[in-house]
């Protein structure tokens, strides 16, 4: 009763919270839904980053391609990703899809503005070597301007993957029947703040498990 200053379903207690956690692993759905969120984070990221990376190392090469593309990236990049969450819901219905639509739209534009800010940082001596030497265009983009915008690219990866944790959760809480979001909103529903508090304890831990693994890659990076 010593920490019985709120109502259960406004503050739970350390002990509530401590049940809550040993229901959830005993039963293993913390596990499934963390797995089923890791999925959707991953596959997100994933298929931002095929779209995005190429795209950027195309448009910071070509400055025509990127006045092109410009107005187009200056309109959609502000508008938030769970905008798009009733488009997400008419467009693929209830389940996984609607949520990793979420967060491509969230991570694709982080990564393109980086990709291009690494291509444009390139140093124009080794570009001007590779051409002197004969490469092409390919070649320059693959052997030179790719490795040289790669730490920036990582930077770009690694802020987009704070988005898309918020991206996942947003999503699954509308539009999905697994995860954490739709644990933490069912939770909610019950007025089970035990439950909330797992929930949003797993997602912080993801997010920092991430980080220190993007650390630790730009440290091997920039060494």
């Amino acid at each position: 009763m010593v920490f019985k200053v709120f109502p259960d379903y406004i503050i739970p207690t350390p002990l509530d919270v401590l049940n809550a956690g040993y229901n959830l692993i005993i039963t293993g759905q913390l596990l499934d839904d963390t797995i089923n969120t890791l999925f959707k984070v991953l596959l997100g990221i994933i298929l931002a980053t095929i779209v995005a990376v190429p795209l950027g190392l195309i448009l910071g090469w070509s400055e025509r391609l990127e006045a092109m593309s410009e107005l187009i990236v200056s309109i959609l990049r502000p508008i938030p990703p769970v905008a798009w969450i009733p488009f997400s819901l008419l467009w693929f219905g209830i389940g996984i899809a609607p949520a990793v639509f979420i967060i491509f739209m969230g991570c694709i534009f982080p990564i393109l503005v980086y990709t291009i800010d690494g291509v444009k940082r390139t140093d124009k001596v080794l570009i001007e070597a590779g051409q002197t030497l004969g490469a092409n265009d390919f070649q320059i983009l693959s052997k030179v301007i790719f490795p040289s915008s790669f730490p920036t690219i990582v930077t770009g990866l690694k802020v987009a993957f704070g988005i898309d944790l918020m991206c996942t959760v947003s999503a699954e809480m509308v539009g999905s029947t697994s995860g954490l979001g739709q644990m933490i909103m069912t939770a909610s529903t019950l007025s089970n703040t035990g439950d909330i508090v797992i929930g949003m304890l797993a997602i912080g831990i993801i997010g920092l498990v991430f980080d220190r693994l993007f650390i630790h890659a730009q440290r091997k990076i920039f060494w």
